[in-house]
């Protein structure tokens, strides 16, 4: 992995982009000796961090479905109060 400093990125930000495009290989950016970030190509991104995506959709969906229990009438769930008008439970 090439290290460059904040600086020259700066300053030939464009040519930096064209060689992360044409080598795929990420970039450690750093600032002051420590490193500060990493420059990759979108499909890396995309790849690598594909789980945490997920992981924020799975989020999203518990989250509206919470919010749809939350809005039930009372205290019984869907499949009780069928079985109670059935006849099935008395």
């Amino acid at each position: 992995m090439k290290e460059i400093n904040a600086l020259k990125l700066r300053n030939n930000l464009g040519e930096i982009l064209d060689q992360l495009n044409k080598t795929g290989e990420p970039l450690l950016i750093s600032k002051g000796r420590k490193a500060k970030a990493v420059l990759i190509t979108p499909e890396q991104f995309e790849k690598r961090f594909l789980d945490y995506q997920v992981e924020e959709k799975k989020k999203e969906m518990l989250e509206k479905i919470l919010a749809l229990r939350a809005d039930r009438i009372g205290d019984k769930d869907s499949v009780a109060i069928l079985r109670e008008l059935r006849g099935y439970e008395k």
